[in-house]
This record gives structure tokens, sequence and C-alpha cells, in this order.
């Protein structure tokens, strides 16, 4: 099992939870966060000064899936949240040593 953490920008979520839905995946979690990588954030103007936005708003999106399907879901939202601007995001996949299902106690792929 792996869990696969994409950071997309805000307006990309609705769509990637629809490809991922699309795919048969159950459950995600979405978090809002704040960082900036290459695109180093940005100078804004507000009332008549002007200040440097370093975090830039993003969102989160964590899915615990099977090995079998992490190409699939890596795949879906590098389609769909791709805008081909800086920015666009990152997916990060890790290992999952154990999953439970706190409800009744169901573990390994049982319990995504």
């Amino acid at each position: 099992m792996k869990m696969v953490m994409a950071i997309i920008k805000p307006f990309k979520l609705d769509d990637v939870r629809e490809a991922l839905s699309d795919l048969g995946v159950q459950g995600i979690t979405v978090m809002e966060v704040k960082g900036f990588g290459r695109q180093k954030g940005h100078t804004e103007l507000y009332r008549g000064a002007e200040y440097v936005v370093d975090f830039l708003p993003k969102v989160k999106v964590e899915v615990a899936v099977t090995d079998e399907m992490v190409e699939q879901v890596i795949e879906a939202i590098m389609q769909v949240a791709n805008t081909g601007k800086i920015g666009d995001g990152k997916i990060f996949v890790t290992a999952l040593e154990q999953v439970i299902r706190i409800r009744t106690g169901e573990t390994g792929a049982d319990a995504l």
C-alpha cells in the first residue's frame, strides 16, 4: 500500500476529486496549506503598499491506495492538476506499513 500526497493549486481540487472518484478511490484527505517552491512567492499591492507574499495558498490531497492503483492515481492527478504554469505542484509517494480501520479492526487493503 502507498500514500500518495499531492500539493496542487486550490482551484484544481474539484477536478482532482472527480478524477480520483472515477478511478474508484473511496476516500481522500484534503488540507489547506501554504508554501513555496521554485515559484518563490510574488509581490502584491494592497492599499497602496507593496508587500511580498512568500507562502502561497495550496491544497494538499492525501490518498491511501493499493500498490496496483498507484500509477493510475498519479496519472489522473497529473492530467487534471496540470495548468502548464509554474506552481502546479508536486506528488509524493510513500510506503504505508500498516492500515487499520478503527470501527471494524480490518487491516491492510481491506481497511482502505
